[in-house]
């Protein structure tokens, strides 16, 4: 009963795991994210197989006594800590000027030597070290196509020795760069490949001001990166690059949320956490003036994450996926009930040192 009434909530936090050597941010662009994020796994992920060494799932959120403990839950690849946290068949990853979502194709659990999670995980973990090598773009553009075919072809030899894993994932990421004027502004490199979603609000509007499209090879299946698919950053992967604005939110969201909510109901949800963090309203465990951004964005992706889940357990509600599968000539009904992953980032200035 306890595990029961512990799982009702989603796992939290705002930034994922770094390796403890790790470098401080390298990006050059005055804009970084406050950032936080939320999971919900329709079931606990399976452990990565050796030579991984992975945790068993939901490790993350839970205390963690000591520092050697703490290192021993960890997740390795090529000698290097794995990036980001993995909630179901998804990973999610939350940096400074970087962030990413990828949803795993559930299918390859029912085959052997399957495992998307390891995929969905890997991919990203690659794709954030690749942005990060080359500083974000540093004075020149980001190559964000670039990063995800490497990141590609890294979790391809990382997966067929010694042993050989299995899998696909969907890939959708938003890296926080900054143009070169006297003045500059934040620019936002969307890649998406697949139907997980990037979404951007501007909360002084109350607008959505940006989604991308999802991609699909038929209903139900997206394009997706891996074993035995056609699919290819270059040929596939669209960038959108986006001018925004200081405050914006930034969604990176599994396909757990677009199946089960509309985007009216995503700003919705977005607005009406921010008003109750920025007053401190009871429930968001947030007191006004000594919780951080990156709390708040905590909150917002919790918030999501929960309504998200209502539907998709509800199996008499109207949902984006109901209606999609009646356009296709399928019988169903209620919500789709799966891993719902999200992040919520809010466009930030670094203040600059006095003198």
């Amino acid at each position: 009963q306890s595990r029961s009434s512990k799982s009702r909530e989603p796992r939290v936090g705002t930034t994922t795991p770094v390796p403890d050597d790790n470098a401080p941010s390298t990006s050059s662009s005055p804009f970084y994210f406050e950032a936080g994020y939320a999971l919900f796994a329709k079931r606990a992920s399976r452990p990565f197989p050796p030579p991984f060494l992975s945790p068993p799932s939901g490790s993350f959120s839970d205390p963690l006594s000591t520092h050697n403990q703490s290192r021993d839950r960890r997740s390795f690849v090529n000698g290097e800590m794995i990036r980001g946290i993995t909630n179901g068949d998804d990973a999610v990853l939350v940096s400074d000027n970087f962030i990413g979502a990828n949803d795993g194709v559930g299918a390859w659990a029912h085959k052997d030597r399957g495992h998307s999670a390891l995929w969905s995980r890997l991919i990203l973990h690659f794709w954030a070290l690749e942005a990060e090598k080359d500083k974000y773009g540093g004075a020149e553009e980001p190559k964000p196509v670039c990063y995800l075919t490497r990141a590609l072809q890294q979790t391809i030899e990382a997966t067929s020795k010694p042993n050989e894993w299995l899998g696909t994932t969907t890939a959708c990421s938003a890296l926080l760069h900054s143009s070169g004027d006297q003045v500059p502004h934040p620019l936002l490199y969307v890649t998406q490949l697949g139907d997980s979603q990037i979404m951007v609000l501007r909360p002084r509007n109350k607008e959505i001001i940006y989604k991308t499209k999802e991609q699909w090879h038929w209903f139900d299946c997206p394009r997706q990166l891996g074993t035995n698919s056609p699919d290819t950053p270059k040929q596939n992967a669209v960038v959108d690059k986006l001018s925004i604005e200081e405050n914006d939110v930034v969604l990176a969201m599994s396909d757990g949320v677009a199946d089960n909510l509309w985007e009216h109901e995503v700003l919705e949800s977005v607005m009406d956490s921010m008003h109750k963090w920025e007053h401190g309203e009871e429930g968001t465990g947030m007191v006004p003036g000594e919780s951080s951004y990156a709390d708040g964005m905590r909150f917002v992706a919790q918030e999501i994450v929960k309504a998200a889940r209502v539907v998709a357990e509800d199996p008499f509600a109207e949902s984006p996926f109901m209606e999609r599968s009646i356009e296709e000539g399928l019988a169903t009904e209620g919500g789709k009930l799966d891993d719902i992953s999200v992040v919520a980032a809010l466009c930030s200035k670094r203040k600059l040192p006095k003198g």
